[in-house]
């Protein structure tokens, strides 16, 4: 699983949705608590430095300018009401897409992508009420009326609720379909933000209510009416990884909770399933690189 921490930039224009805000940072905010690690680190940009109000009046302190950006790994963008005004930052934007290298528009973001030629060949959605004048004012592009896609290193969500589904596809990705699982609970996300296919979401349900008692994988494909070859297969192009790797860190999940909730190793060990406390405290440093207590 990888270790280094990835750098998110996420560049509020004037008038931005508090609710894309959240969307988008939450679940990174939670992928880091969750996992006990810093996996993502983000800095607050403005197009022009200095504070921004969101469409309902909050305002909010930026760490930088566009155009000074110091780069990273993903650079969110959030316009929201009148977004044209700032297509005059194309060129601020096309420096910090190269620095950044992956670009996600949110919202109205495709929109500044287009007007900067960040889309030129390559496919794209938007907020459904600015889809036809999107299409008109581009007609070059492909649109598409998507919740969120990714074309490469260019991504485009046409809402906060899309917003979201597209930061949890990136992180199910990067560290895998457990956490990111985790975090769609943590949230109360409706099904469109689990695993599409509904084997996987039936076998994942049937790991979350047998954690204390595991089960062995082959059962829970019985349960499901799958194979365990065919579990493995569907859990490979949905999740990205192995039953066997979802479901203990479903298990270590609990037993890290139940450390944070104060309970002690041996009661959290058998939160997980573990049955031996010493079994459970080497599969946490694997885990989340830190031994149990650490997480009282």
């Amino acid at each position: 699983m990888p270790n280094k921490t990835e750098i998110v930039g996420i560049c509020l224009y004037p008038r931005f949705s508090n609710h894309c805000l959240a969307n988008a940072l939450e679940p990174l905010r939670a992928a880091n608590d969750l996992s006990g690690r810093a996996l993502y680190r983000w800095h607050l940009l403005t197009p022009e430095g200095g504070s921004v109000l969101s469409s309902s009046g909050l305002p909010v302190a930026a760490e930088g300018r566009l155009g000074a950006a110091p780069g990273g790994d993903l650079l969110m963008l959030m316009p929201g009401y009148g977004h044209e005004a700032f297509t005059r930052h194309g060129a601020d934007l096309r420096r910090a897409a190269f620095r950044y290298g992956t670009v996600a528009g949110l919202d109205a973001g495709a929109w500044l992508m287009a007007q900067a030629g960040l889309l030129t060949g390559r496919r794209a959605t938007i907020h459904a009420e600015l889809q036809r004048p999107f299409e008109a004012r581009f007609p070059d592009l492909t649109v598409l009326p998507a919740r969120w896609i990714e074309d490469g290193p260019r991504l485009t969500a046409g809402g906060a609720t899309a917003a979201f589904e597209l930061v949890l596809h990136l992180i199910r990705r990067r560290h895998g379909g457990a956490l990111a699982q985790d975090i769609a609970a943590l949230f109360l996300a409706g099904p469109e933000s689990g695993p599409s296919d509904r084997l996987v979401a039936r076998a994942l349900a049937v790991m979350e209510a047998h954690v204390e008692a595991p089960l062995p994988v082959a059962e829970i494909a019985r349960r499901t009416g799958a194979s365990p070859r065919g579990l493995a297969r569907r859990f490979a192009r949905s999740l990205g990884e192995t039953p066997r790797a979802v479901y203990g860190r479903l298990r270590l999940e609990a037993g890290r909770r139940a450390m944070e909730a104060g309970e002690g190793v041996t009661e959290a060990a058998a939160r997980a399933g573990y049955a031996d406390a010493s079994a459970f405290a080497r599969a946490m440093r694997r885990c989340f690189g830190a031994a149990p207590s650490t997480f009282r």
